[in-house]
Formats: C-alpha cells, sequence, structure tokens
C-alpha cells in the first residue's frame, strides 16, 4: 500500500486542521501532499469557538504551500485522501475533477477521511447515502438530505468512511484513520 496522503484543501481551509494532518501523517512515517485547484499559496483559516457566538469566528490564518493541482492526482498513488473543513469545501465541492477523484478513491476501496465542512465533498460525490457520518452539527443537516445518517460522536468509521466534527475531534480521527490504514 502507497505511504502517500493526499490532503485536500484550498483558500479558506482550516490551518489546524491542515497542519495537523502534515504532521501527524509525517510523524507516522507517511508523505502528506496538500492539493488544491492550483499548486499555490494557500490562505488558510482559523476557526475558533467564541464565548456568546452560536457559531463558531473566522480569522485569518496561516499561509500553506499546496504541493500539486488537483487536476493532476493520480488514485492509484495515494493510501487515502484527508477532506479538510473550513469554507474551502463550500467551492471544491463544485470542482468536478475532484468530484470524479473521490469517486476514484472509493470504486478503490482507498479510505476517505473527512473533517467539519469537508464531508461536503462527499455529499457531491453521492457518497454519503446509507451512511453513519459525522460532521460539524450545522452541516449536519446536508448529510441527512443526502441520505446518510449523523452521528454525534467526535468521529465515526463505516468501513473505508472516517468522519470527524472539528478539530478538537484530532485525537478520535487520527486514532481511527491510524486504525484503518495499519489494518
Amino acid at each position: 500500500m502507497s505511504k502517500k496522503i493526499l490532503i485536500v484543501t484550498d483558500d479558506a481551509g482550516e490551518s489546524f486542521e491542515i497542519l495537523y494532518a502534515v504532521y501527524r501523517f509525517r510523524e507516522a512515517g507517511y508523505t502528506p501532499v496538500i492539493a488544491a485547484t492550483k499548486k499555490k499559496r494557500l490562505n488558510g483559516v482559523i476557526h475558533d469557538f467564541y464565548p456568546g457566538w452560536n457559531t463558531y469566528i473566522e480569522k485569518p490564518g496561516y499561509l500553506i504551500e499546496a504541493d500539486i493541482a488537483i487536476s493532476k492526482v493520480k488514485a492509484k498513488d495515494y493510501a487515502g485522501m484527508v477532506l479538510i473543513g473550513g469554507r474551502a469545501p463550500e467551492f471544491l465541492r463544485h470542482e468536478k475533477s475532484l468530484v470524479k477523484l473521490v469517486k476514484e478513491f472509493h470504486k478503490g476501496g482507498k479510505g476517505l477521511f473527512a473533517i467539519c465542512h469537508g464531508i461536503q465533498v462527499l455529499i457531491a460525490a453521492g457518497l454519503c447515502e446509507g451512511r453513519k457520518l459525522t460532521c460539524y452539527c450545522n452541516v449536519r443537516l446536508e448529510v441527512e438530505l443526502a441520505g446518510g445518517k449523523w452521528v454525534n460522536k467526535e468521529s465515526v468509521v463505516d468501513g473505508q468512511f472516517i468522519t470527524a466534527q472539528t478539530w478538537e475531534s484530532h485525537a478520535d480521527f487520527y486514532r481511527d484513520i491510524f486504525n484503518y490504514l495499519e489494518a
């Protein structure tokens, strides 16, 4: 099995989720590769929870280099794909080359790992029907409308799909991911 992991994000991707994924996979001996619509410097964001707010707040985050354009990625080269949250999935879900790539990963039995709003890309690919999934709580309606069952847990495993709620879920999410990859 390949030791490369594709991390999919773009401008407005959640900085902590991107950087945590990069360093956690490196630590475990995998080669993380950041893919975006273009190979460029990405503008990350920081989402945090603030007292008195009903949802998260957003601040500018880190500048992070994309290693490859999504259109250049070949599924056969990777063991799995991480779909990062933030606002990037709002527009990435309309990227036809990404939707096609997600379907190739699915067909090839490769791991599909989504955190927070990253689930929106799995929904766009039509892969949620009949699955148990989680995501940021305010995206759960999209999961349910796509035929998925939203589970209120930090991380949920359903076959090759591993989903998590937010960056606060990292410990459970990555424990599940590595259990899957090392099985």
